[in-house]
């Protein structure tokens, strides 16, 4: 095994930034309930204070907007669970409609409410993965509730025009939902000039800390907690508030907010780099995912005739991390729904690897996937045809 370490599964979890460690350190010693009220409870509640105003400045948002959570997965589930407690209340509107390539906690959501009998639809996407728009039109109607379209996708990167599929949603006088986790600190994501009603995120995918996030809840949209208890955030999200952790996700947030144009030209750069670097050394591959709407980290490969999981392993002997795209840590080797759901054939898409790329790596790091990458796949070809 090379000694060399090249992480490039970002879009999975990021390495917590040098400055949100620090200050995750120096937070351990807020140890007071931020509930409380004697002095030890409010300088806790003082730092929640600072990081609700940095994640509201980041996602164009008003403090009293944002909702401390467990993370995006939560929040999915808060947003689909107010539309079930607005349908079940006797709502004229009691139809939601998502997308195809939704993140799990969504997928899974779905399919356990339509066993339940409510009404939802996936609308389809293209072949680079973009909603369908003639499609997505076609499905709504006065009886929609909700409408939820993720931002940008964790496995192809591509990026949805929110700001088009909100207006279509308020026009047909739907909610609107959007799960932004992959694209904060990549693109800018504005709460209020997108008129988004629910957008959720998670503090470990722009390197903060893991176990927390926020949901934004427009002013004056319909609100019930998924988790009930205690009077924290308004009586909106019970239980004691993770003090720390909601301390470094509002470093993240600031550093994000200051570095983002930065981040996002030179995480393209290196994508960019890769690809045609991949293009160049390897025959007949495909690129997945749109072209130009693309999270500037995420770039996701096909290799025809050469297993994806088989592809993992040997960049990880290598000392290169990825990911795949099928599910085979879940022990299952069906290929990834979000790329079949896109038109891509199933060799395709059993044959595919996801580049995802954050703040830590570098183009040496390019160089390295280039040098390795091209006689693995060389090597994983020739066993194929034997």
């Amino acid at each position: 095994m090379d000694n060399r370490i090249v992480y490039l599964d970002n879009n999975a979890t990021t390495q917590m930034a040098p400055e949100v460690t620090e200050i995750v350190e120096r937070s351990s010693d807020l140890y007071g309930n931020a509930s409380s009220m004697h002095d030890f409870g409010r300088k806790a509640y003082a730092g929640i204070d600072w990081s609700r105003k940095e994640l509201a400045a980041l996602i164009d948002a008003s403090p009293d907007e944002v909702i401390f959570n467990s993370g995006a997965s939560e929040g999915n589930n808060t947003v689909f669970n107010i539309a079930r407690d607005l349908i079940d209340g006797g709502s004229a509107r009691n139809r939601v409609v998502t997308t195809t390539i939704e993140h799990p906690s969504i997928i899974e959501t779905v399919k356990f409410l339509k066993r339940r009998g409510y009404r939802i639809d996936e609308a389809p996407v293209d072949i680079t993965g973009r909603l369908d728009m003639d499609k997505f039109r076609a499905l709504l109607g006065p009886d929609v509730l909700l409408v939820s379209v993720m931002t940008g996708n964790n496995e192809t990167g591509t990026i949805q025009p929110i700001a088009e599929v909100t207006r279509l949603a308020h026009e047909a006088g739907a909610l609107m939902h959007t799960d932004a986790t992959q694209a904060i600190g990549k693109i800018p994501v504005t709460a209020h000039t997108w008129g988004v009603d629910y957008l959720t995120l998670s503090g470990h995918k722009f390197y903060g800390p893991k176990g927390v996030g926020a949901l934004y809840v427009r002013s004056g949209a319909p609100f019930e907690p998924f988790v009930n208890g205690g009077h924290q955030e308004g009586g909106r999200r019970a239980g004691t508030y993770n003090t720390v952790a909601i301390i470094g996700m509002g470093k993240a947030a600031e550093l994000a907010r200051l570095t983002q144009q930065d981040e996002h030209d030179r995480l393209w750069a290196m994508r960019e780099k890769l690809r045609k670097g991949l293009e160049e050394r390897i025959d007949n591959i495909v690129v997945n995912g749109h072209p130009v709407e693309c999270l500037p980290g995420t770039l996701n490969v096909s290799f025809p005739s050469a297993e994806g999981e088989s592809i993992l392993l040997y960049l990880d002997m290598s000392g290169i991390a990825v990911s795949t795209g099928s599910a085979c840590a879940t022990g299952s080797l069906e290929p990834s729904y979000v790329l079949l759901a896109s038109g891509l054939d199933v060799e395709l898409a059993h044959g595919s690897i996801r580049f995802s790329f954050g703040r830590f790596n570098t183009d040496a790091d390019v160089d390295y996937v280039l040098e390795k990458l091209p006689p693995i796949i060389e090597r994983l070809r020739e066993m194929s045809t034997r």
